[in-house]
């Protein structure tokens, strides 16, 4: 007799490769877990590397709450040089010389975007504009206006400078730079920013996500990696690490269950999503506190 085959419900963290849509990933691993129960927290454009989280099975239903954490990323800014869609994918649109532009006035631009700032997302986004997606308006030449919407930079770092030229030879500078943000955040936006904002144009030529929330690059593993070995964090695990925890007794666990809006301790007010475990360790379920009451957004156990 055959043994069937069981995914386990829980968190991949894979560290994706250069040239992988978010979505190829997630194809890439129904094959690998088999399953079709597979979905992406947050999504990491074609030419960014490292830390996309993937739900299992059950796990799917935690994706759209963890998709909210903090993110971090070390990348690459080009001074001197912007393009059609504010990273090295798209085409050059404008080319100026960047070797005049001195330390003082990176840095003040950099305070300019850190903080609480308004962002305008680039055109060439997967924001949806009057139900469309804005890269398909802007691949279609249309002209449009994408509003700004409220993120947080909590810290914008520059680690490097270095002269280089560009291919047409202009000179350029390349910045390399960590950013640790809200979701929601476009990287090459801020590129895109920083170079306008210091006249001479920007754009991002590499990007790499170091963490989403809790999970962090020397836990990701390679799609390769996981081909060999799938390496999946258990359910309860993953939301112990991502969220506030609260224990129940068998008799508050058994009416969770049942559906029964149970009273929240005042600590949990305010915290948004908080993980309820059992006595055993069993995780059942997120709750949202609520006019003091737990309030369902999923339910695991």
């Amino acid at each position: 007799m055959t043994q069937k085959h069981t995914t386990p419900d829980g968190l991949v963290i894979v560290d994706k490769p250069s040239g992988f849509t978010s979505h190829d990933v997630v194809a890439k691993m129904r094959g690998i877990a088999r399953t079709r129960r597979v979905g992406h927290a947050g999504t990491l454009d074609p030419m960014a590397t490292g830390v996309l989280v993937l739900g299992v099975e059950k796990a799917t239903k935690l994706l759209g709450h963890l998709a909210l954490t903090e993110k971090e990323y070390l990348g690459t800014v080009r001074l001197g040089q912007t393009t059609l869609t504010d990273d090295a994918e798209g085409e050059i649109t404008g080319s100026q010389d960047a070797s005049e532009v001195t330390r003082e006035a990176v840095d003040a631009g950099i305070a300019k975007l850190t903080g609480d700032i308004m962002q305008v997302p680039s055109k060439v986004s997967a924001i949806k504009i009057g139900g469309v997606r804005s890269y398909k308006r802007a691949r279609e030449g249309e002209d449009f206006e994408i509003p700004a919407r409220p993120v947080t930079v909590s810290s914008f770092t520059v680690h490097d400078i270095r002269d280089a030229v560009a291919e047409d030879g202009t000179p350029v500078l390349d910045l390399v730079v960590s950013v640790v943000c809200s979701s929601g955040t476009y990287i090459r936006a801020l590129a895109r920013d920083l170079g306008a904002d210091l006249g001479v144009g920007g754009h991002l030529t590499a990007l790499r996500r170091t963490r989403v929330g809790p999970y962090k690059l020397d836990s990701a593993k390679t799609l390769d990696q996981l081909q060999e070995e799938l390496t999946v964090m258990p359910i309860a695990e993953a939301a112990a690490a991502a969220f506030p925890r609260w224990d129940v007794d068998t008799r508050r666990a058994r009416l969770l269950t049942n559906g029964v809006r149970l009273e929240m301790p005042e600590e949990y007010a305010g915290r948004g999503a908080v993980a309820v475990f059992d006595p055993e360790g069993r995780f059942l379920a997120l709750v949202e506190e609520h006019k003091g009451k737990a309030k369902s957004l999923a339910v695991f156990g």
